[in-house]
């Protein structure tokens, strides 16, 4: 293994190590006065990230499976919004088309390195198609609230969380980039995600007093926002200084990291916004204790599109 790559395990490890530290401590002491059901949300989502991090590991091995894997991911997260989303009778041949046309075409694209083909296939064509397919079911009641309801899933869950493999096939002019360096961007977008994720956490209950929008979320304030996305900016430039990234400049590590903590906060208050509407805590219980797929990856996929765009710009890939 490159020493790149030593580095950059190493990072993973101390901070989710740090975090998860800290989540054992906190819970252990009820006198700090924290409200015992988010410490154990915090600390379930932390046993959560281990996970993600080791089925990661496979974006060093191979593409292919790395994007299996994030299909997979997808098309469950979507199984759990739609479940949550009640639809009619009439909606299920579209679903049918999104589920078993629409979302794995979208990762096979990706596969295949098609960016002029996934990048429009569902914000255009599967956007279009929904519609006209519930139409053609002759069911007009709540025709448009239904085809929204469609449309969001397959965009959240399934068009923005492909660009995170599809970070796997980004190419420079000189063709400079190697699988590995392809991969550290992957880990990047997501061990920066989770890592906002727990420094907000933590900003929040040490120095948090405005609540940003105390119906949809009681635990984001603004200085937890502000204070997790200039953390997270400066872990980026560190990890650069050790080489773990395959930026050219420390500010573009450091710009990336900010972008992908500011999009993950934008990703968990439109979830948590869409549970609040459907009166649920959580999107699944794949495993007991630990939430739905989509409630520990609901930062990523807001961030994966972003961050694909940007780290696209600043490498000047193509």
């Amino acid at each position: 293994m490159a020493q790149e790559n030593w580095a950059l395990v190493s990072i993973v490890v101390t901070l989710l190590g740090t975090a998860s530290g800290i989540g054992w401590v906190i819970a252990r002491q009820p006198q700090l006065g924290l409200n015992p059901a988010v410490v154990e949300a915090f600390n379930s989502r932390l046993r959560s990230w281990w996970i993600i991090c080791c089925l990661l590991a496979v974006a060093f091995l191979s593409r292919g499976l790395t994007v299996a894997l994030f299909g997979f991911i997808s098309f469950w997260a979507l199984r759990e919004f739609i479940t949550l989303t009640p639809t009619r009778l009439s909606d299920h041949r579209a679903l049918f088309w999104v589920f078993f046309f629409f979302t794995p075409l979208q990762f096979v694209l990706v596969w295949m390195d098609l960016y002029e083909l996934y990048s429009i296939l569902i914000p255009v064509y599967a956007f279009l198609f929904i519609p006209l397919r519930i139409a053609i079911a002759g069911d007009p009641k709540r025709f448009l609230e239904r085809a929204s309801k469609i449309q969001a899933g397959l965009l959240i869950c399934v068009y923005s969380l492909s660009f995170a493999p599809a970070l796997l096939y980004l190419k420079t002019p000189n063709n400079d980039l190697y699988l590995s360096d392809n991969a550290r961007l992957l880990f990047l977008l997501v061990l920066m995600s989770l890592i906002s994720e727990a420094i907000q956490f933590a900003w929040s209950r040490l120095y948090g007093s405005h609540v940003i929008a105390p119906a949809i979320n009681n635990s984001r304030t603004w200085e937890g926002f502000l204070g997790a996305s200039a953390s997270t900016s400066l872990i980026g430039w560190v990890v650069y200084q050790i080489g773990a990234t395959p930026f050219k400049e420390a500010w573009q590590a450091a710009l990336a990291s900010m972008v992908i903590a500011v999009m993950g906060f934008a990703g968990a208050m439109t979830m948590s916004a869409i549970k609040r509407d459907r009166r649920v805590r959580d999107y699944g219980t794949l495993v007991e204790g630990h939430g739905g797929v989509l409630d520990r990856i609901d930062s990523i996929c807001f961030a994966a599109p972003v961050f694909y765009h940007v780290t696209k710009q600043l490498l000047g890939a193509v």
